[in-house]
């Protein structure tokens, strides 16, 4: 099951008694932080849960999967996720 974001909203409101719409206000300000600043191509460093990273792309040769068609795809910027190792015991439950 996934978790989303109107149950972290849920949780926020369950776990400190601010109303619903404080911890939706929380959780909205909290994401908008961690867009702008991965949007300006600045790693997010979570301490106990882990790194968001941007990398770099390069052009390289792609297919259309539906047709079959070559072609170069253009240069991109992704963002990934690396765990701690704390976070990564807890998920194996060490």
């Amino acid at each position: 099951m996934t978790l989303t974001k109107a149950q972290i909203v849920d949780s926020i409101h369950n776990q400190t008694g601010f109303p619903k719409n404080r911890s939706s206000d929380i959780v909205e300000t909290l994401l908008e932080i961690i867009k702008r600043t991965l949007a300006s191509g600045e790693d997010v460093l979570v301490s106990g849960f882990g790194k968001f990273c941007v990398k770099e792309k390069r052009e390289r040769k792609g297919r259309n999967p539906a047709t079959g068609e070559d072609l170069m795809l253009e240069p991109r910027k992704v963002v990934t996720f690396r765990c701690s190792g704390k976070l990564r015991e807890i998920v194996n439950g060490q």
